[in-house]
């Protein structure tokens, strides 16, 4: 009898995914004005990416003891969505004084708000199941149980155009990581991020700042935004009740 699902867990030899070139004409493209649900209320990407954005896109959380999509595992990059999510939680007090961190999926508001509430996630996470931001940006999917999918990418956005894309993303439980390493090497804030105006490190000057209000309360549209407590840094997924993976 095979033990139950964990999603927190990634199991040994999962097949690496290969770089297809499917992410190559991001950089230089603007995030769209587009509007979309997620845990914190309806919120337009195009604002969150005014000043600075780091925005993961996942394929699919699962839940503890639920299985997963048939052949989940074999494929390349599926697998790993829970634990790429849990270390942006536990990285944030950190990336948050560099840049606005947000999830992006294509499940259902609800299947987001549970994950969000039961992981104690403190940043937005984004229902896209019409998959608008893949095709606006032209963002790879794959299909899995007749569903469609993203592939996992993230996108770092500096004064709304995309200054750098991760793809592929492997493995995902340390690439929260990555993402710091890369933020910290770029050099200097943009304002209203670590309180710091000086020019980036690519000699670009200084996108305009924005207030400081409190994410909802400045960039929510519809919706009543949800709290959820800081988590400690290090702090594991809950395995109890239903996870994602």
């Amino acid at each position: 009898m095979s033990a139950p699902h964990d999603p927190t867990a990634l199991p040994e030899g999962l097949p690496v995914p290969e770089d297809d070139g499917a992410c190559d004409h991001l950089v230089g493209m603007r995030i769209p004005s587009l509007v979309l649900l997620s845990t914190h209320g309806a919120l337009d990407l195009g604002a969150l990416a005014d000043r600075r954005l780091v925005l993961y896109a996942y394929p699919r959380t699962g839940r503890p003891g639920v299985a997963p999509l048939p052949g989940w595992d074999a494929i390349p990059g599926a697998r790993g969505c829970t634990p790429e999510s849990c270390a942006f939680r536990d990285r944030h007090a950190e990336l948050r004084d560099m840049a606005t961190v947000a999830g992006l999926s294509a499940q259902t508001l609800e299947e987001q708000r549970e994950f969000a509430e039961r992981n104690s996630m403190p940043f937005p996470i984004f229902s896209d199941p019409e998959l608008r931001l893949a095709r606006a940006l032209r963002l790879p999917t794959f299909e899995a149980g007749g569903i469609t999918l993203y592939k996992r990418v993230t996108l770092i956005a500096e004064g709304g155009e995309i200054v750098k894309a991760f793809y592929p993303v492997f493995p995902p439980d340390t690439h929260a990581d990555e993402v710091l390493t890369w933020l910290r090497g770029r050099g200097g804030d943009l304002p209203g991020f670590g309180g710091d105006d000086r020019a980036s490190s690519n000699g670009r000057e200084q996108r305009r700042g924005v207030d400081r209000a409190p994410l909802p309360a400045r960039l929510k549209l519809t919706g009543r935004p949800t709290s959820f407590p800081t988590v400690a840094r290090g702090a594991r997924c809950p395995t109890r009740a239903r996870a994602c993976g």
